[in-house]
């Protein structure tokens, strides 16, 4: 339950956030949410929804979909805040270059939620405006890569860029 209500304050918190930048903002959420509780408090609810347009899915309902489908819906410059990394829907695309795509799509749409340390205020690392492969331009390269190894997830890509140029 802590986390539960944990999660509720980091949406606050966002929503607040994304708020301040006159950000049209669509919530999507559970019916759950709307019952007072010890997660989901009504006041807190209901500021967050002056700021914000929401939309409540049944339940039991996968509401990835609903993510995947508003985002779409709503044209190329619309950007999207999850946790999750959407692997169960890049698994069921047919093919390799679908699933590639969709990578590409979702680097270039989804900003990234991360709470600091403190837990005093959140950042969001912004969705990338450029493809993340060697680009060149004529004598130049521009090449990602990361100090160290480490795993990463599909929409985490390097943000240092390494500039090789022939002379």
């Amino acid at each position: 339950k802590p986390f539960v209500f944990l999660c509720f304050l980091q949406l606050f918190d966002a929503v607040s956030c994304l708020a301040k930048e006159n950000t049209r903002l669509l919530v999507l959420g559970r019916k759950h949410m709307l019952v007072n509780s010890s997660n989901w408090k009504r006041e807190i609810m209901k500021e967050m929804q002056n700021k914000a347009d929401f939309f409540f899915a049944e339940n039991i309902s996968e509401d990835d979909a609903f993510l995947l489908y508003a985002t779409l819906q709503s044209g190329k410059h619309c950007k999207f805040v999850t946790r999750d990394f959407l692997r169960d829907h890049k698994a069921c695309l047919s093919d390799s270059l679908t699933r590639h795509l969709f990578r590409k799509w979702q680097r270039g749409h989804q900003i990234v939620f991360s709470p600091s340390v403190e837990g005093k205020h959140i950042n969001f690392l912004p969705a990338l405006r450029y493809d993340c492969v060697v680009q060149t331009t004529g004598d130049t390269w521009h090449i990602p890569y990361k100090d160290a190894f480490e795993e990463k997830y599909s929409y985490e890509v390097p943000r240092k860029w390494l500039c090789i140029q022939q002379k």
